[in-house]
């Protein structure tokens, strides 16, 4: 791949020209700033910004009027490559706080293996309604801790209203989900995108992340997807690599609470 023209056509494509993808959902250009307004129990956030030196702190304060007046927490979606250099600091200084940094990892789904390996005894079983978001929820908080209601929310708000563009799978080994992971996939882009993907401490490191990789790798495949995005902490990126993954940027996100901010 040629790397600077993929994460072009990335931030192109899944930034800058990012289209809504279900009801409900405005997803609107303002200035130099791409950013979705949705539900409480959606994600909120800004995707693509074209910020200056001398534009930054302005829309970041805007933002942060717009999604205050809606009464939403938002995320703000930072890249490495994003301008200005110092944006991260200006948003640390507006009020939001990082979460860790992730990988933004792509590949071509030509290249990667389409054939889900499975260890004895586990098996993959779809989610398309609240029972299976429940072992969804169960899978997430199992492998990173935490409480995951509040995603579990937002994929079966997501599930309901735009069951195409959305794909849930838990690894279940007998009635214990072990893992869970997601695709999306946007209309009229050449990227789907995967999410999730942590196994409970006990299973891992015996294939169960990488046969999910292989389940939806062949969703995007048959769906007609180009490439495969994912963000990537330091625990799936080296799985990543050896599949043939190549690292474009890195994402940071910056959160902002409004209910704690006055």
């Amino acid at each position: 791949m040629n790397l600077e023209a993929v994460r072009e056509l990335f931030d192109t494509e899944m930034r800058r020209e990012a289209t809504a993808d279900h009801p409900g959902v405005t997803l609107e250009r303002v200035g130099d700033v791409v950013r979705r307004t949705s539900r409480t129990d959606d994600w909120n956030g800004v995707l693509w910004t074209g910020l200056t030196e001398a534009t930054a702190d302005a829309a970041i304060a805007e933002q942060v009027r717009h999604f205050r007046a809606h009464g939403l927490d938002f995320e703000w979606k930072h890249y490495a490559h994003d301008r200005p250099q110092d944006l991260g600091r200006r948003l640390l200084a507006a009020g939001f706080v990082a979460d860790e940094p992730e990988a933004l990892m792509v590949a071509e789904t030509a290249s990667l293996p389409t054939e889900p390996v499975l260890p004895e005894g586990v098996r993959l079983v779809r989610v398309t309604d609240r029972s299976g978001v429940d072992l969804m929820v169960r899978a997430h908080e199992s492998a990173f801790g935490g409480d995951a209601r509040k995603l579990g929310e937002e994929v079966l708000a997501q599930l309901t209203a735009a069951p195409d563009t959305v794909e849930v799978v838990v690894a279940m080994a007998g009635d214990e989900p072990v893992s869970a992971a997601r695709a999306e996939f946007p209309p009229g882009t050449q990227f789907a995108s995967l999410w999730g993907g942590g196994t409970a401490p006990e299973w891992r490191g015996r294939g169960v992340y990488r046969a999910l990789v292989a389940h939806r790798t062949r969703l995007a495949v048959e769906r007609g997807y180009r490439y495969l995005q994912v963000d990537a902490l330091d625990t799936s990126r080296p799985i990543l690599q050896r599949l043939g993954f190549a690292r474009l940027s890195t994402t940071t996100p910056y959160n902002f609470v409004v209910s704690q901010r006055h």
